[in-house]
């Protein structure tokens, strides 16, 4: 059930890995009360992850929190290729890659001598198809290992999906922006979306999305649908896979764990271990 129009006074998101979970992969106490207090003062509160739903859930079921408790109204996930409402968890929009698309970035990551997955559609994101092309990758491994009773080779008997959320290579090492802005002026159209792994902290994510995926796009038609003005959007994260969200909020912040090039373009707040998400809602005005 969405929030009633009269009580839609702005909207708060926020990131999660990195953001709102502690180094830790809690919640603490004072972010969880200022997301409480957030709601009460009829600011709309959300998350936006690049985690697609079940990795979400499997994350809120490692800390013991039940999802319908949480102070939060909306869930973007797969980095805004999904968007749920809370608690009701119901899937209010989806966007996919087709069938077409899917080969196509697959041959581009097959020339350049990626290893990458290939994530099926919502809401069956969970399962992937994955190809290695023999480098040294323990950050590849580590993500299959996590999600094995998901994962099957993509080899010669393999068939793509018809349709898939993400195509996502794992490149590890710090991504030379120029070569990032060659694979993005490659597959241009396509949204492409760059992130630091969350598993080794060092290896750089290149996820290919359809064209109206990203977490801005999401948090757009959110304040769309609310019909909130973006000047009362405040948003807060702490990697590339934020950047775009954070600058297209009214108020854009960035925790001081935050990747150290992107410092010098947001606010700066406290770290993940400081409940740097309370002092961005500080900074922000919604709690006056």
């Amino acid at each position: 059930m969405e929030p009633h129009s009269s009580m839609k006074t702005g909207l708060f998101v926020t990131d999660l890995d990195g953001t709102l979970f502690t180094d830790e992969k809690t919640l603490s106490g004072k972010d969880w009360q200022t997301l409480t207090r957030l709601r009460e003062k009829g600011v709309v509160t959300a998350i936006a992850t690049g985690r697609s739903f079940f990795s979400f859930s499997r994350a809120m079921d490692q800390i013991r929190v039940e999802i319908k408790d949480l102070p939060v109204d909306y869930l973007i996930f797969s980095t805004g290729a999904g968007l749920m409402s809370l608690p009701d968890e119901t899937v209010i929009e989806k966007h996919s890659l087709q069938g077409s698309d899917v080969k196509r970035i697959c041959a581009y990551f097959d020339e350049a001598g990626f290893d990458y997955m290939v994530h099926r559609a919502i809401p069956d994101t969970p399962y992937f198809l994955y190809k290695s092309h023999g480098r040294d990758n323990p950050d590849f491994r580590t993500r299959i290992r996590l999600y094995r009773e998901f994962a099957a080779p993509l080899n010669s008997q393999a068939t793509l999906y018809e349709s898939a959320t993400e195509v996502l290579a794992v490149v590890p090492g710090k991504m030379n922006t120029l070569f990032l802005d060659r694979i993005r002026s490659d597959l241009s159209g396509f949204s492409v979306i760059h992130a630091t792994s969350p598993l080794d902290h060092s290896s750089s994510w290149i996820e290919v999305f359809d064209k109206q995926v990203s977490k801005s796009l999401a948090a757009q038609r959110l304040t769309d649908r609310l019909r909130i003005r973006r000047e009362r959007v405040a948003a807060v994260g702490n990697d590339y896979n934020d950047q775009d969200l954070l600058a297209w909020a009214g108020s854009g912040f960035l925790t001081a764990n935050g990747a150290g090039d992107l410092q010098s373009c947001f606010t700066i707040v406290g770290s993940n271990n400081e409940s740097g998400v309370s002092q961005a809602a500080e900074q922000a005005g919604f709690l006056e």
